[in-house]
């Protein structure tokens, strides 16, 4: 189990590393934001080769590059690899524009260590989930698992590990409406919301993302119950 620290206060490092290490952790750290650009995009093909689920912890606040450039890029570069988001900015723009960059979690300092133990268990839980047949079908858009991301013809937009669950979720209930409490439960397995717009923010990710490959798809938002993805079209043509 991989843990990549990308953190530039010592204090805060050194006290990570140790208890880490010793929950059983193999952890490279980093110090700046253009070097821990670079080591996370060696770290994501290395876990993706081996096929091991591993972790970035990421400070916002970097020299050289700052933790939400940094995050974007990797996103951007196509590297999946889930990103736990911290910062002593606990204010709540900042955790949402964390995760419009790109990160699957947020951890506002100071934190509790066994909350942190925690939301990285829950991610690596998410990255070594065995995956069922590697592809399915969105109308013209192909939901490629292995990516993981959404393909049409050529054209291939990434998805982050938790958009790649809500995806799931709302394909596999197609035509039904999911209840925020259900995404809340089954992509962050939390019992409250622990943003206040969090799943807002992914579901109007993945909007733009499934828009952009096919205009016809919409997730469609149901006043006071959830999301829904709506039934395909019956086909038009007729029967033989």
């Amino acid at each position: 189990m991989d843990i990549l620290l990308i953190e530039d206060d010592p204090r805060v490092a050194d006290f990570l590393t140790r208890g880490l290490t010793a929950e059983g952790y193999s952890v490279q750290r980093r110090a700046c934001g253009r070097t821990g650009l670079d080591a996370a995009e060696r770290f994501a093909r290395d876990c993706r080769d081996r096929a091991a689920p591993g972790v970035v912890i990421l400070d916002l606040m970097l020299p050289g590059m700052d933790g939400l450039t940094l995050c974007q890029a990797l996103r951007q570069r196509g590297h999946e690899v889930p990103v736990l988001m911290l910062s002593a900015l606990g204010e709540s723009h900042e955790r949402v524009e964390g995760l419009r960059r790109g990160a699957d979690d947020y951890l506002p300092k100071p934190f509790d260590f066994d909350e942190l133990l925690a939301r990285i268990e829950a991610l690596m839980r998410r990255a070594a989930r065995p995956m069922g047949s590697p592809t399915a079908t969105i109308g013209a858009v192909t939901l490629d698992r292995a990516v993981p991301g959404l393909r049409n013809g050529t054209a291939l937009v990434a998805l982050t590990a938790r958009e790649m669950a809500l995806i799931e979720l709302l394909v596999a209930a197609r035509g039904a409406t999911v209840s925020r409490e259900r995404i809340l439960a089954r992509v962050w397995q939390a019992d409250r919301d622990p943003l206040t717009n969090v799943v807002d923010v992914y579901v109007s990710r993945l909007r733009r993302k499934l828009e952009e490959l096919d205009p016809r798809l919409r997730i469609v938002a149901i006043r006071g119950l959830g999301y829904r993805l709506p039934p395909p079209d019956p086909d038009p043509r007729p029967a033989p």
